[in-house]
């Protein structure tokens, strides 16, 4: 009885994943033929919530000591279903299948770059290169789907159907940009380095205030589109400023104190050694 309530355990994550990618389904056939808003707005909707069943995966597989090789590969992917293909048909469907054959390779670019990001995880963590837990190398897939996303509920809320023709560009920018990101080698923090701590509590607690009084003065659905905006932008600021760090001839004539101050420092480090190995899109190594 023992035994086979541990093998039942060993399912348990599996089955957060296999949520996950019954959700990007989901999403996908609500994406077919010619989809009303209504339902445009639910598939963002299933993906949403297909972020939150990636995100437990790995933390329920920690809990319950069931983390296995099995669990890695079905969660890669479960990521290429969930927040590869299914946000490439959305943003195809909802705003880029005007713009001809360029918006179908502007949608296909953001499917294939999460492949290759995933792909090349998959092969640096099979090496054994693992660097920094602290950072992810390139955006996250889970989170550029969720930045596709946010835009789709936000602008479902505020506006409805999207007609204008002018409004397509942009929305085909953004998602070459998330595009590049990802395949990119722009740090995004994983935040895991943060303690609980007053100034922690007190950042927390700012940005869920400020978080609120933006949902109040315009709507809800605005938040999370600002909240995504800023990490976005957070990454590419960080990645501005660490190309500006001191040289080593720069550094090595600076004193003693200085320089251990700079080599202490982690967003000074090398970009060379940040291997995303530690890191994981589904959450199984964090």
């Amino acid at each position: 009885m023992q035994i086979n309530l541990r093998k039942a355990m060993f399912v348990l994550p599996n089955l957060f994943t296999v949520s996950s990618i019954f959700l990007g389904f989901y999403a996908m056939t609500l994406c077919a033929g010619e989809p009303t808003p209504a339902q445009l707005n639910r598939a963002a909707l299933a993906i949403f919530f297909a972020m939150f069943f990636d995100a437990f995966d790995g933390r329920v597989a920690r809990m319950t000591k069931t983390q296995s090789e099995f669990g890695v590969e079905l969660d890669s992917l479960a990521d290429v279903v969930s927040f590869g293909a299914a946000p490439s048909l959305l943003v195809y469907k909802w705003a880029l299948a005007p713009l001809g054959f360029a918006g179908l390779v502007v949608s296909f670019a953001f499917a294939a770059c999460g492949a290759l990001r995933l792909a090349r995880f998959n092969v640096l963590a099979h090496r054994g290169e693992k660097g920094s837990s602290r950072f992810f190398v390139g955006l996250p897939i889970p989170l550029a789907a969720g930045a596709l996303v946010s835009l789709v509920i936000a602008h479902y809320r505020t506006y409805g159907e999207l007609t204008a023709p002018a409004d397509r560009i942009p929305i085909a920018i953004v998602v070459g940009l998330l595009s590049f990101l990802m395949v990119s080698t722009v740090r995004y923090r994983t935040f895991k380095d943060v303690h609980l701590s007053p100034k922690s509590l007190l950042t927390f607690a700012f940005l869920c205030i400020a978080g609120l009084a933006m949902g109040i003065v315009t709507r809800a659905s605005f938040v999370m589109v600002v909240y995504m905006a800023a990490y976005i932008a957070m990454g590419l600021a960080e990645a501005v400023f660490a190309r500006r760090r001191p040289t080593e001839e720069v550094v090595a004539a600076l004193p003693p104190g200085v320089r251990a101050e700079i080599e202490a420092d982690e967003a000074l480090e090398p970009d060379d050694d940040d291997v995303p190995g530690a890191e994981k899109e589904g959450d199984e190594y964090i």
